[in-house]
């Protein structure tokens, strides 16, 4: 039988992760859900921050780029060495924030896939303070992850201003075909219900084009695993850095030494208030446990960790910053 598969889209910073997370709490006793990830930085982090802790919830990650062009080579191995291993009863895609939905999608509707997949609503999380900024309102990308989604859900409504959100939900309502259901939410709440929503159509999208040609990806290899491998281990105090930019975004990724050891409270103080930052994520050793650490915009939270490969950060930001070295510097005084 064919999996039932969801694609859960939006911009970096929406809430996808969360809405994810939520979702696993409906999750039907027996049932296996498994979650393919697709990071848009270098160094992979989003693996630990959804709550995986079930046997009957399995996570894949694919970084190093979007699906979309930078690692769409290594797609097919990867998924469906993953569909194979974690023998899903629904499967669950969060593409990157930066990322067009329309390759994705066309590659699940694809020979390769379609006999495997039946791909139900696309679910798109919009942050109205997102859409009030032109350069992203006005971006191709944010357009048509909008554009080809069967169900919006306008997030964080609680924390904005409900003209705001009303103006945000009245141009949704003017794209062509119509959504089938357009929600009002706060923290990433999602109805499992609206993942079988009935009579989903084909959305062409209006900028099919946009993404592929507008990316600087740093140069990295994408292991049979889904990460960006490193050939030679991080040494204590030398971070292996990498970075990417495109589409008015830019990322920079570390990875430390498995023996390097920080302080907790020095690293929240430094990485909750660092700017500019659209979106950071990390998972650090510290004094008495490991700590993921999840900023998206202003707010912070953190939380323990099984993870122990090494410690790692990635933030992406809104504009170009010469000051990597700062921070990196900052990050090892953190101790």
């Amino acid at each position: 039988m064919p999996i039932p598969t969801n694609l859960i889209t939006g911009f970096l910073g929406s809430g996808k992760t969360t809405a994810i997370n939520r979702l696993l709490t409906h999750r039907p006793d027996g049932e296996r859900w498994s979650i393919f990830v697709n990071e848009y930085g270098m160094v992979t982090v989003d693996e630990m921050l959804i709550d995986s802790e079930s046997p009957e919830v399995s996570v894949q990650e694919l970084g190093g780029g979007c699906l979309c062009c930078t690692v769409a080579f290594a797609f097919d191995a990867v998924f469906s060495q993953f569909i194979r291993r974690s023998k899903p009863d629904r499967l669950f895609l969060e593409p990157s924030g930066a990322g067009h939905p329309a390759a994705l999608i066309d590659k699940l509707r694809d020979e390769n896939f379609r006999r495997a997949i039946d791909l139900r609503a696309t679910i798109c999380l919009v942050d109205p303070e997102d859409w009030s900024k032109p350069q992203w309102r006005d971006s191709e990308v944010f357009h048509d992850q909008v554009q080809m989604a069967d169900v919006v859900a306008i997030n964080f409504t609680d924390k904005r201003d409900p003209k705001l959100t009303q103006q945000c939900r009245e141009w949704i309502e003017s794209f062509d075909p119509p959504k089938m259901l357009i929600v009002e939410t706060d923290h990433g709440r999602i109805d499992p219900a609206w993942l079988d929503i009935q009579n989903t159509v084909v959305r062409p999208p209006k900028f099919g084009e946009a993404h592929s040609h507008n990316h600087s990806h740093a140069a990295g290899h994408v292991d049979a695993g889904g990460l960006t491998s490193i050939e030679v281990p991080p040494m204590l105090g030398k971070p292996k850095r990498i970075e990417n930019e495109g589409d008015g975004q830019w990322a920079c990724g570390w990875i430390f030494s498995v023996d390097e050891v920080f302080d907790r409270d020095q690293l929240l103080d430094l990485l909750g208030y660092l700017q500019p930052v659209v979106r950071l994520k990390g998972v650090f050793r510290c004094q008495d446990d490991w700590w993921v650490i999840n900023r998206s915009k202003n707010e912070t939270s953190f939380s323990t960790t099984a993870y122990r490969r090494d410690s790692r950060l990635e933030v992406i930001t809104d504009r170009a910053t010469s000051g990597w070295d700062e921070v990196e510097q900052l990050l090892l005084k953190c101790k």
